[in-house]
């Protein structure tokens, strides 16, 4: 199946018997945003979300890569190529949001690279990031009285991250 962005940041999929459109940036946001209105899920959601990514890249690292990836270097492993398909699934979306998460990406590689220096293994270190995180949002959403998104597809996992971002978008008046 082989998927485009049209000018309105909607996502299509050419499948057999033509062209099918899927959800655009703004709907998934704006879908996102209902179950996410409460203030104190919101402050919740700022901090957890980034901390669950930062612990699912820390897991994705852990796991043995084939040896012709390690000719690159620790660089090349499952959490950056996660990375990066996260970052074309957002330039897909919106390359001006795709854009703004480009430091970010970079940053959270960076920062699991470091959490592998430490004395503590990366494994336990996210695996108790991981589950910390995910304690606060399952407590965000018991406050706001919703479930989380993801209930209703997968693919909210990878928009909370842009909902955040999408926000400080708002708040400094740049356009997505």
């Amino acid at each position: 199946m082989l998927r485009r962005a049209d000018a309105k940041g909607t996502i299509g999929s050419f499948r057999e018997g033509g062209f099918q459109m899927s959800k655009g940036v703004h709907q998934w946001l704006d879908a996102y945003a209902v179950s996410h209105q409460n203030a104190v899920n919101k402050r919740i959601h700022w901090i957890c979300v980034p901390a669950i990514v930062v612990s699912l890249i820390g897991l994705l690292w852990t796991i043995p890569v084939p040896e012709p990836m390690t000719v690159v270097g620790s660089w090349l492993n499952w959490g950056t190529l996660f990375l990066v398909a996260a970052f074309a699934y957002y330039l897909a979306l919106s390359p001006r949001l795709a854009l703004g998460m480009l430091p970010i990406v970079a940053a959270i590689g960076l920062l699991v690279s470091w959490m592998a220096t430490l004395s503590v293994s990366l494994l336990v270190l996210s695996v108790a990031i991981f589950v910390f995180a995910w304690i606060g949002q399952f407590i965000g959403h018991k406050i706001e009285g919703q479930k989380p998104s993801f209930f209703e597809d997968v693919q909210f996992l990878m928009i909370g991250p842009l909902w955040i971002l999408a926000a400080a978008y708002r708040q400094m008046g740049l356009r997505y």
